[in-house]
């Protein structure tokens, strides 16, 4: 068996306080591009008050080199707005849109709720697909949340099938505070894979290094085959209000591969060098 692996540095730079030179997150981002992975996440078009790490997004896109790679380019854009600006690019192939389970933090995250985040992303799917361009939706919080928001797996389920009839067929489910654990992780897919049978479900996992393991486990047992990492672990998302907890680790990914006989696909060597040559 074999997974996609999904690099998201946008993911991992946005928790950094201090700014990192374009020329660098350039550079770092094109050694990632020959590494093999499924798509790379290289920026997001957001507010720049917000999130002043990816106030470069546009200069970053100017400089990949992409000529030996066949991995896809993604960026996140968290309303019509930043689609607008990023269906101008050409070299972005995915417009990935945060969908949060919670409305506290969809309201915190984006500004939206329910109501409102379901109009926007069938905007940006048109807009998307006017432009020859694909819109990937994540389900944030879709583990549960710590603002007490209702959240079930039939809630998680119930949103799934709304989004499947709109025509999404990949649905990355993301916890991005580390309440998920094994059992919980394993419980979820078990139930949405059968479900949805063609449907991609992918799971954006942070999580402490010791605790990977089992996630991944739980995860891969269920039948998930799409893992988004982050290399160094790196990041955490700043909109929650709690402690950052870092994205899995994509070393930690290759290792539990290594350990079962799964193929990643990725050049192991390589990504051990980025690793030791950069450090965030």
């Amino acid at each position: 068996m074999s997974i996609k692996v999904i690099e998201t540095p946008r993911d991992g730079f946005q928790g950094i306080p201090l700014f990192i030179p374009t020329v660098i997150k350039t550079d770092y981002i094109n050694q990632l591009f020959k590494a093999g992975f499924e798509t790379v996440e290289v920026g997001s078009f957001v507010s720049a008050k917000a999130i002043p790490q990816m106030k470069d997004t546009a200069e970053v896109l100017a400089g990949l080199e992409l000529k030996d790679t066949s991995s896809k380019v993604m960026t996140l854009a968290a309303n019509i707005k930043g689609g607008l600006e990023a269906v101008n690019y050409d070299i972005i192939d995915q417009l990935y849109f945060p969908f949060a389970l919670s409305e506290t933090f969809q309201r915190k995250n984006i500004n939206s709720n329910f109501d409102k985040s379901k109009q926007m992303v069938s905007k940006m799917k048109e807009l998307a697909e006017e432009n020859n361009k694909e819109l990937i939706v994540v389900l944030s919080m879709g583990f549960g949340n710590p603002y007490g928001d209702p959240w079930s797996v039939n809630m998680l389920v119930d949103i799934s099938g709304y989004f499947y009839d709109q025509g999404f067929r990949v649905i990355p489910i993301a916890d991005v505070i580390g309440v998920a654990g094994p059992d919980l992780i394993h419980d979820v897919y078990s139930t949405l894979i059968p479900a949805f049978p063609d449907v991609e479900f992918g799971i954006h996992l942070h999580t402490i290094p010791h605790e990977y393991y089992d996630k991944v486990d739980a995860a891969y047992s269920a039948g998930v085959r799409r893992f988004d990492t982050v290399l160094g672990g790196i990041g955490g998302c700043p909109m929650t209000d709690h402690d950052l907890i870092g994205n899995l680790n994509t070393l930690s990914l290759m290792e539990y591969c290594e350990k079962n006989g799964i193929e990643h696909g990725l050049d192991a060597m390589l990504l051990r060098k980025i690793a030791t040559r950069y450090s965030f």
